[in-house]
């Protein structure tokens, strides 16, 4: 009866704990026994990485709801709705209240596509270019599927699935594409894991789908778009073409 005592009294103490690290908590009985129990208290509060990826989804929804589905300018390379630049433009607005904790002075940057004639054995638009976590760069390559000529349609195709699986809330997704909606590079963030019961991925961006009016690019921003990871699958299984995922670190950390 006392030992179960002892255990009530020992969660009860967990359950009020603030998160304050490792607490160890020492009991002794009336025999002189002495019981040793080690403090873990749930994590309640979001990590800062989940609050810099909720800062960027929000911002992208923000913007989706003030376009109310018209089609926003993408065709200078100062316009926000180029397919790049969005995702630029939401990590940029919401970078400054975060750093990585093993260069907690340096701001964050979000490097730019790898130039084209830097780009040897896949197309533009399949990588960023290298930049170092110390110069600024929170992200890393979570993964990457590039076409292998040497393996058949079949087999780059169960890749490129085995690929998309691996999809992450925050994900930024770098791809060189041929799809329904034109040929090219294309970037935009997932806002929800690979849904393995649906096949599924969510995502948003801009001008992915657009048109031109007077020689003028529009696109529409996409929010909560949805569908079956073969879309992307048939998007990017053509010769030199490919996709990376791009992921933010752990150890990032809010700074205000």
């Amino acid at each position: 009866m006392k030992k179960w005592f002892v255990l009530l009294l020992v969660v009860g103490l967990l359950l009020a704990l603030p998160a304050w690290g490792e607490v160890v908590i020492t009991i002794t009985g009336d025999d002189g026994e002495t019981e040793y129990y080690e403090a873990v208290p749930e994590e309640t509060a979001a990590s800062a990485k989940e609050e810099f990826i909720d800062d960027i989804i929000s911002l992208a929804q923000e913007l989706y709801t003030k376009a109310n589905g018209k089609l926003q300018r993408a065709h200078y390379s100062s316009d926000i709705y180029v397919c790049k630049n969005f995702t630029v433009y939401l990590f940029r607005q919401t970078r400054d209240h975060y750093r990585m904790a093993e260069f907690p002075d340096t701001p964050l940057v979000i490097p730019d596509n790898l130039p084209r004639d830097e780009c040897k054995d896949f197309a533009y638009g399949v990588s960023w270019k290298e930049v170092s976590a110390e110069e600024g760069n929170p992200f890393y390559i979570a993964d990457r599927f590039v076409y292998d000529s040497s393996l058949t349609l079949e087999e780059n195709q169960a890749l490129a699935r085995e690929f998309l699986t691996h999809v992450q809330r925050g994900d930024y997704y770098q791809m060189a594409a041929d799809y329904y909606y034109g040929k090219g590079a294309h970037s935009m963030i997932f806002i929800s894991d690979y849904d393995p019961e649906t096949d599924t991925v969510h995502w948003c961006d801009s001008n992915m789908r657009g048109e031109k009016r007077d020689g003028i690019r529009y696109g529409l921003v996409q929010y909560d778009r949805v569908e079956t990871i073969d879309f992307f699958v048939d998007a990017i299984c053509h010769k030199k073409l490919g996709a990376t995922l791009y992921r933010l670190r752990d150890d990032i950390i809010r700074i205000d």
